[in-house]
């Protein structure tokens, strides 16, 4: 896995953001189209501001949600399609955005989205690490033996209290304890990976994640197995390497 870091977060947003989309541009103009996947949360702000302005034929890229909690309503302030949606599919437009329904049987969603992600060779995964070292919600400990693509997850206390800390629910108790997510071998089967982690918050998380072995109790330490994966700090979030 590379590392890059930048001075600032805006800095990080930006060097992510075209290193994704030169990755984008490069499997369609090899594969006639492209797919994705697309990560929320306040890491990703910077990175997607910039993304959705980036010179991409977004006609030919479809893409596919990485998680989403169960029960939450799309007109909650903390629903990851609401984000997704506002941030980038009604900006950019892509062919498809194959989003999570976290409003629906979660079984029955888990396996509706394996089937439709199964067909596809994912091209670029855009992701971020929790200050509990998780990638997606696939907290630890992660399983990174199933083959699901999309799985039911139980959100441990530290993943909660973050959600809480970013400012997307006004109390620990309003936070939903479960998620549909996808996989860590989901994750680790697209060719390539933009990990994008700022702030000082998540700085613990970034050195137990290229320090410790690798283990489903660090789960973002699976990214050091990928052959064609990016990590991207700024100052605040690799002051502790």
């Amino acid at each position: 896995m590379e590392t890059v870091i930048s001075k600032t977060r805006e800095i990080l947003g930006r060097e992510a953001a075209v290193k994704g989309a030169a990755l984008i541009r490069e499997a369609i103009k090899t594969g006639g189209e492209a797919s994705i996947i697309m990560a929320t949360g306040a890491s990703q702000f910077d990175m997607l501001s910039v993304l959705v302005r980036e010179d991409i034929d977004w006609s030919l890229v479809t893409a596919y949600h990485l998680d989403e909690y169960i029960g939450l309503p799309i007109s909650h302030p903390a629903s990851f399609r609401k984000y997704l949606k506002e941030r980038f599919d009604d900006i950019v437009r892509p062919r498809e955005f194959v989003y999570i329904n976290g409003e629906t049987d979660p079984a029955g969603e888990c396996k509706r989205l394996g089937d439709l992600i199964g067909r596809r060779t994912v091209d670029v995964a855009f992701v971020g690490i929790g200050e509990n070292g998780h990638l997606a919600f696939n907290d630890p400990p992660a399983d990174f033996e199933t083959e699901d693509p999309y799985i039911i997850v139980n959100l441990d206390e530290a993943c909660r209290r973050q959600q809480l800390g970013e400012g997307w629910f006004p109390s620990f108790e309003d936070v939903p304890e479960q998620a549909s997510s996808m996989s860590i071998a989901q994750i680790m089967k697209s060719k390539a990976i933009i990990c994008t982690v700022p702030d000082l918050r998540k700085a613990e998380a970034v050195r137990n994640t290229l320090n410790e072995a690798v283990s489903p109790l660090v789960p973002a330490t699976i990214l050091r197995n990928h052959g064609n994966a990016w990590l991207f700090l700024d100052e605040d979030s690799a002051s502790l390497l």
